[in-house]
């Protein structure tokens, strides 16, 4: 026999969602790039050598190592998410860093207010979640045009969530 109360048929989540920073290169991408650079930076270093500028040869040797670090400091900064979960009684906010450094916001869907800094030319720039005075920026990682999207999908979750559970005895 089960003994345990499941806060999820009760309260069922009614909005969930995980954004994570967007990156274009894939690992795979990556390798083919770095390994373009580097053919590219060796053989316009062995043609600086040949004609007696030898130092030159090592300056392209350090872009190459430049560039890889980028690369290296981007992919790490991808680890970063921020996950949104919207139930009838709370709205849950937990943002974990690139160095898997967590912090968790708990508010009610009933004090909580959507806000939105828009530019005329550009769109939705920041995206806000207003309670009691204090604001809570989420959606950091989206372009403008998944903003609005995102700002949709949480506005009808509160709606939602204000209405609150229904009950269906079927």
């Amino acid at each position: 026999m089960d003994n345990r109360n499941t806060q999820d048929d009760y309260n069922p989540v009614l909005f969930s969602a995980v954004v994570t920073p967007h990156r274009s290169l894939s690992r795979n991408g990556f390798i083919a790039l770095m390994g373009f650079l580097t053919a590219i930076s060796f053989a316009a270093g062995v043609v600086f050598t040949m004609m007696g500028a030898w130092p030159v040869f090592g300056f392209f040797g350090l872009d190459v190592l430049l560039v890889y670090w980028a690369f290296k400091l981007n992919f790490r900064h991808a680890k970063a998410t921020e996950e949104i979960t919207i139930t009838h009684s709370e709205i849950r906010v937990r943002r974990v860093s690139h160095r898997g450094h967590a912090m968790e916001w708990t508010l009610n869907p009933l004090w909580v207010q959507i806000d939105k800094k828009v530019h005329e030319e550009f769109g939705i720039e920041k995206l806000y979640l207003l309670s009691r005075g204090r604001r809570l920026s989420v959606g950091s990682f989206l372009g403008a045009d998944e903003k609005a999207t995102f700002a949709e999908a949480l506005s009808a979750a509160l709606i939602a969530a204000r209405r609150g559970p229904t009950y269906n005895p079927l």
